[in-house]
């Protein structure tokens, strides 16, 4: 009988992505996604490193599991990811009933790593240092059936005082473009029509090889292919994103009108000891270029509270800049100290407390300018790609990123994948709601049926399997 196998994410697009690979080099050496309330012989944990939390939470789950793996020997447990390449063999001495721990750089080495660990019954460490082979040559099971990450490098040549990543995913390694647009090529003929591209400076791109237009070029080819509907992509980095860029997105029909760009703080001195190579006015030229280019385009980006040495009036720099720029969205964090970096020494340390309290501030002030510009919308028709439906009520993604929630009746035989014109008519600062005027059937919505179709006839899961909280807590 197949083993079976669950998958718990933790961390960024790029994790979510690797979360697909580790799934296909399973489904590539027998292995079967266990079904709903079906308990699976292997758990994979893909983790992140990247803040303090995420490292509790990992090591939660593998104490709530501890007794589950002594009643249950073969079960196995594998640990992968940014945390698995921080901690290496230290994991086993915290939780000695792991099976497995990978880095970033061989998860495709999972298969044989578990076989190794049944035949020898003893636990296997594997971590290279260096990328030997690039990621994308894996076999993957995708999330959804019409959108898809494509990873165009891995790796970031940045020195961010608070981050690790760089020590832990290598100096950036670009993909020659002819194999990125390749894979996306490959992609449309299964029925995709959404890409995202991925990076950890997804804008300088091109640096392996020398060439600095080499994202805008990218860009502009993925407007070529036949059948792509949407493009996005994510994360770029201030320091690197030229007009070449901006006037890609902006003449290229397929490329989305929103840009996700990490802010981190509104205040110059924070972003000087942080290490960000840009200041305010550099961040700020580029938002109004970009809607000078684009006037109808969105803008989301990363904020970090209580990085050492914040005072109340760098704080309020990045409350000042939340107003004046009008983000969508921010995904805000409290600083996480991590070992390794040059802010961990640093000193002023902001107390617990203080951040605290200026988290939930940038919170309210968010949901204050995430309203406002939701509501910018109500009255305008917008056009969406259909993420879910359930009860009912269908819900999806703007062009420019805004998620939208809208009635639709079984008689029109909506599909995930589908796209609908949908008329805005109330907001709130994390979606929008809207009433349908018509739903126009797609390419992504027949990948999805397919898929379905499949999955019922074969008794497979339906994309990756997630750990349930039956499971863990």
């Amino acid at each position: 009988m197949n083993r079976t196998y669950v998958i718990q994410t933790l961390g960024c697009q790029m994790n979510v992505h690797d979360s697909e690979r580790i799934a296909g080099s399973l489904d590539a050496a027998g292995y079967t996604p266990a079904l709903e309330g079906q308990d699976p012989d292997l758990i994979v944990f893909n983790t992140c490193a990247v803040r303090e939390n995420a490292d509790n939470k990992l090591y939660g789950h593998l104490s709530f599991l501890a007794p589950t793996k002594k009643a249950n020997p073969d079960l196995q447990i594998a640990i992968g990811g940014c945390l698995a390449q921080k901690d290496k063999g230290s994991i086993i001495k915290r939780a000695p009933y792991v099976d497995v721990v990978f880095g970033t750089h061989n998860v495709g080495s999972l298969p044989a790593l578990l076989e190794r660990a049944r035949i020898e019954q003893r636990s296997q460490v594997e971590i290279k240092e260096a990328l030997e082979h690039f990621p994308s040559t894996l076999p993957a099971r995708r999330h959804s059936a019409f959108s898809a990450w494509v990873s165009i490098s891995v790796g970031c040549n940045n020195t961010c005082t608070f981050c690790i990543v760089p020590q832990l995913r290598g100096r950036e390694k670009d993909r020659p473009s002819d194999e990125i647009l390749g894979e996306i090529r490959a992609l449309v003929d299964e029925g995709v029509t959404e890409v995202t591209l991925l990076g950890q400076n997804v804008n300088a791109y091109g640096v392996d090889f020398g060439d600095r237009e080499a994202f805008a070029k990218l860009l502009r080819e993925c407007g070529k292919v036949d059948g792509l509907e949407r493009v996005r992509f994510m994360s770029p980095h201030p320091r690197d994103f030229t007009d070449d860029v901006i006037e890609a997105m902006a003449q290229t029909h397929n490329v989305m009108p929103h840009l996700h760009m990490p802010l981190q703080s509104g205040s110059d001195r924070i972003l000087q000891s942080m290490r960000r190579s840009y200041r305010v006015d550099r961040y700020r030229a580029i938002i109004e270029k970009v809607r000078a280019a684009m006037p109808h385009s969105t803008i989301t980006t990363d904020l970090i509270v209580g990085f050492p040495g914040e005072s109340e009036s760098d704080f309020q720099a990045s409350l000042d800049v939340c107003s004046e720029l009008r983000f969508l969205a921010a995904y805000s964090f409290k600083y996480s100290k991590r070992p390794g970096t040059p802010a961990a020494q640093m000193p002023d340390q902001i107390d617990e407390d203080v951040v605290a309290e200026r988290y939930d501030r940038l919170h309210k002030k968010l949901n204050e300018v995430s309203l406002s510009v939701n509501e910018d919308v109500i009255g305008s028709e917008l056009e969406v790609l259909i993420t879910d439906i359930e009860a009912g009520r269908a819900q999806g993604k703007s062009r420019d990123f805004r998620l939208v929630h809208f009635e639709v009746s079984g008689e029109e035989g909506a599909r995930p994948g589908d796209v609908a014109k949908v008329k805005i008519t109330s907001a709130k600062p994390h979606f929008i709601f809207g009433e349908k005027i018509e739903i126009r059937k797609s390419r992504g919505g027949d990948a999805f049926e397919l898929r379905k179709m499949e999955a019922e006839k074969n008794g497979v899961f339906l994309g990756v399997p997630q750990l349930k909280s039956s499971l863990v807590k």
